[in-house]
Formats: structure tokens, C-alpha cells, sequence
């Protein structure tokens, strides 16, 4: 697919360890993009990072389509934190909010 004059956003999302970043790649895998059309979403781990790129057809997109992954990383981050087998020490190294 040629994204020439599309816009590219790309979102780096450090975690505790790569198994954390796994388990938020594939618990947000399963949500396709609304507007599969206008954007598109790749997503890599990298070590403990978490790498998104976002392709859309518009400015206006880029923004709702970042706003909805970030409210949802952020659940996923909240709920690692919570119920990890090492949420003790997750929660100490990573601050939401």
C-alpha cells in the first residue's frame, strides 16, 4: 500500500519487560481499526517497548485514533498493574496519571 499522502504517527510504550509489552500488543491486536480504510495500525515489540505506528488519511484521524489507543493502553497498563505476577514492582516503576 502506497501511504505517500498519508500522515504517520509513531508511538513508543515502554513496559516493565517484554512480556508486558506483549500481552498489551496482543490484548489491543483484537480491536481493528473502526475505519480500516483511512487507518491503518502496525505494532512491533521491541525488548520492553511497545512500538505503534499509526498511518491515517487525516489530521483529524491521527488525533482520534491516538485518544482512543492512549485510553486504551492505559487500561491495559492499569490492569498489568493490578493482576501481573509482579505487580508489586510494576506499579512502582511505571506512574499513570
Amino acid at each position: 500500500m502506497d501511504h505517500t499522502n498519508w500522515h504517520k504517527l509513531t508511538l513508543r510504550v515502554p513496559f516493565a519487560s517484554e512480556a508486558h509489552a506483549n500481552i498489551a500488543k496482543r490484548v489491543i491486536d483484537v480491536d481493528k481499526e473502526l475505519q480500516a480504510d483511512a487507518v491503518k495500525r502496525s505494532m512491533q515489540v521491541e525488548g520492553e517497548v511497545l512500538v505503534v505506528t499509526f498511518y491515517t488519511l487525516t489530521v483529524r484521524l491521527a488525533r482520534l485514533t491516538i485518544n482512543s489507543f492512549l485510553e486504551n493502553i492505559e487500561l491495559v497498563v492499569r490492569t498489568i498493574g493490578e493482576f501481573a505476577d509482579d505487580a508489586n514492582e510494576y506499579s512502582q516503576r511505571v506512574s499513570i496519571g
